[in-house]
């Protein structure tokens, strides 16, 4: 499985090195025989955190699974084309599947205008998930450092991507299992279950002062509002830009 994944990786991100390609079709990437959803499930159901599974139109799924151009031998591959999603720990975390009506954005259609501009084309990195803080988990397919094929975090608190050097599936266990509320210590607060359960799988929190200021360090003292997801991307990207951090990257 270890080797299989790799090879999904460096079919995934070839086009980073070789330009446009031609897409393989859906038949070919559906694998009726290995299907990855088998060993994904079974992590969702033997997970230590909540994971729930949105529900997948076939059209759709068969749409983004050609436009993601990866196999459903694959995890990736096997959410795309048998998931709208997946939601962990109360919709804190939003895994990109192939869209649902709690979270509309498919993995391919997220990633198009940012990550990449058409399908087929060079994938420096991929966004796959997000959190209701407006952080990000991305792929990195040559565009963040060497390490390809691992998972960085676009933090809502330093505006930095940090490495967590966890591949794919290590991600997806990280998701089910690791303590979360570590994680995101000092960043959730009193209500955050039920604040979160509410709120739209394409909206974030936005705080202010922002988290990555001084004074928004203190949970105590920010204020939050509902934003779109993309709105809060921008921003991101935007004060980036401001603080001269891509040029670290």
């Amino acid at each position: 499985m270890t080797r299989y994944l790799t090879i999904i990786i460096i079919s995934l991100f070839s086009l980073t090195t070789y330009g446009q390609t031609k897409m393989r079709s859906i038949d070919e990437l559906i694998n009726d025989k290995d299907p990855g959803w088998i060993l994904v499930k079974e992590w969702i159901d033997s997970a230590k955190n909540k994971v729930e599974i949105l529900p997948v139109d076939t059209n759709k799924a068969k749409d983004a699974l050609y436009k993601t151009q990866v196999t459903t031998k694959s995890p990736m591959g096997s959410i795309v084309y048998m998931t709208g999603g997946l939601l962990v720990d109360n919709g804190w975390i939003r895994i990109l599947g192939s869209g649902s009506d709690k979270l509309s954005r498919s993995l391919p259609e997220w990633n198009r205008g940012k990550t990449f501009e058409d399908y087929g084309q060079p994938i420096p990195y991929l966004l796959i998930a997000d959190d209701a803080i407006g952080g990000i988990f991305i792929l990195n397919g040559g565009g963040l450092g060497s390490d390809l094929g691992k998972v960085y975090y676009l933090a809502p608190d330093n505006l930095e991507y940090e490495p967590l050097d966890l591949t794919y599936t290590e991600f997806l266990n990280f998701c089910f299992n690791k303590n979360l509320d570590q994680f995101y210590k000092g960043y959730r607060w009193t209500n955050w279950k039920s604040e979160v359960a509410k709120l739209k799988g394409d909206q974030v929190f936005n705080f202010f002062p922002y988290l990555w200021t001084e004074q928004g360090k203190d949970n105590n003292k920010v204020s939050k509002k509902e934003v779109p997801i993309e709105e809060s991307y921008k921003l991101t990207l935007e004060f980036r830009k401001k603080l001269a951090l891509d040029a670290e990257k």
